[in-house]
């Protein structure tokens, strides 16, 4: 029995069963395919329903997890082959070359600052433009550069700049070989693209944005250092939408999205508290289906973004999204479930909370490791009552969001993360 786990994905699962297991006095790899580890959480302003700043919480979990003596942290990698069985599989994981020597890399950043190459920026969403040398982000961990590879015209100024003598443009892929006595599946999940809904505008309309956009417009790290603005024109927007349910619970054929988020309007209700910290006067509207709010002091929360922030909500699914052509403003079409009369309101801004879906690649992942996905590709636990962190296959495990939208928000996914690492201990000392 090989006393040692991979923990497959970066994010707050993968980063709290790690840390559990390490403290454990088990060895853990921890592979993320990303150049850092944090997931989606570190693209968020807040976290629901305390408020607390997002990075703040996430930040010292990923130092204390590059740091742990007993984590090995494998980004910028990915699992390609696994063989064996419980307490003894063969894995083999290929890591990318950075173009980066990461025991010279300092991190300083004068690289990018000489770079002239500006692509889109994916932690901002599109946003912000970054370099083809970057840093996902200021608190990444690693604290080491990559070239994108794919982008960069290769004009050297990166490597004449850099005093480390890190750039190294001569790096291969590598492949690491490991024997493991038991896998965790972590890797989260993706959203759902709304321009696939047209009647909405998103990618029409400037105006009309997906809520992790909104999360990095609110972030003080964000493409406007916080500042909730317009895209059209840079306007302050005093009229503010929410649209539940896009994409989710959605049985046309080319979205075929039954299942419920389970964290849209957790999270569209926190989005709508912080903009109206920003923009106290904005008037907020959240459109929503059904209101299914769950969690130990989760309904309370809602109580108060009514009673105290003001916040409206309107039971409904709305139609249609029109541009006035002139003011870029906003026209929601919706039928009134009060009256079941047709009306429409005027906006400055739409913001949609698009659905939960399985990460990229998680079905070739699923065929790698040999476990079963559901209906609609997210990973299949054994039972999801009495066994929801283990599958089919003896020794590998799931947590987080990659097992479903049941376990949507941030606190429910740690806790996840935990009850897997404790399975996992179980395996491993049993």
């Amino acid at each position: 029995m090989q006393q040692s786990a991979l923990v497959i994905g970066g994010g707050i699962s993968g980063i709290q069963a790690s840390l559990d297991l390490a403290n454990m006095g088990f060895r853990v790899y921890l592979v993320e395919r990303s150049p850092s580890i944090g997931g989606r959480m570190a693209q968020l302003d807040k976290t629901f329903p305390t408020m607390d700043c997002s990075i703040c919480i996430l930040a010292p979990k990923m130092i204390e997890c590059s740091r742990h003596p007993n984590v090995t942290l494998l980004t910028y990698s990915e699992v390609k082959e696994v063989k064996g069985s419980v307490g003894n599989f063969a894995v083999k994981i290929l890591k990318k070359p950075r173009y980066v020597d990461e025991k010279k890399c300092t991190g300083c950043g004068i690289c990018a600052q000489n770079c002239p190459i500006e692509v889109p920026n994916e932690f901002d969403v599109g946003l912000s433009m970054r370099k083809a040398i970057y840093m996902p982000f200021p608190q990444a961990v690693p604290r080491v550069m990559t070239i994108d590879k794919e982008n960069c015209v290769e004009c050297g100024l990166c490597e004449r700049v850099c005093m480390a003598k890190a750039v190294d443009r001569e790096q291969q892929p590598q492949e690491v070989e490991l024997n493991i006595g038991a896998i965790i599946v972590a890797t989260g999940f993706d959203m759902f693209d709304p321009s696939e809904i047209p009647a909405y505008g998103y990618k029409q309309y400037k105006n009309v944005i997906t809520a992790l956009e909104l999360e990095r417009l609110l972030s003080a790290s964000g493409p406007t250092g916080g500042r909730l603005m317009r895209l059209s024109d840079g306007m302050i927007p005093k009229r503010i939408a929410f649209v539940q349910c896009v994409g989710s619970r959605d049985r046309r054929e080319w979205i075929r999205n039954a299942y419920c988020s389970s964290i849209c309007c957790k999270y569209a209700t926190k989005e709508a508290v912080i903009v109206k910290e920003h923009v106290p006067g904005a008037q907020v509207t959240i459109f929503y289906i059904d209101l299914r709010i769950f969690g130990r002091g989760f309904q309370e929360f809602v109580n108060r973004a009514k009673a105290e922030y003001g916040i409206s909500f309107v039971r409904s699914c709305p139609g249609e999204i029109i541009e006035d052509p002139i003011t870029k403003d906003l026209i929601v079409w919706f039928e009134d479930m009060t009256t079941r009369t047709p009306r429409s309101l005027t906006f400055d801004l739409v913001v949609l909370c698009p659905a939960i879906k399985p990460r990229e690649g998680a079905g070739e992942l699923a065929k790698v490791l040999g476990i079963d996905v559901d209906d609609y590709g997210f990973f299949k636990p054994l039972d999801a009552v009495s066994r929801p962190v283990d599958t089919p296959v003896s020794g590998i495990f799931i947590c987080g969001v990659c097992s479903g939208t049941r376990t949507g928000d941030v606190p429910d996914s740690i806790t996840q993360a935990s009850a897997t690492a404790a399975r996992v201990a179980e395996v491993l000392a049993g």
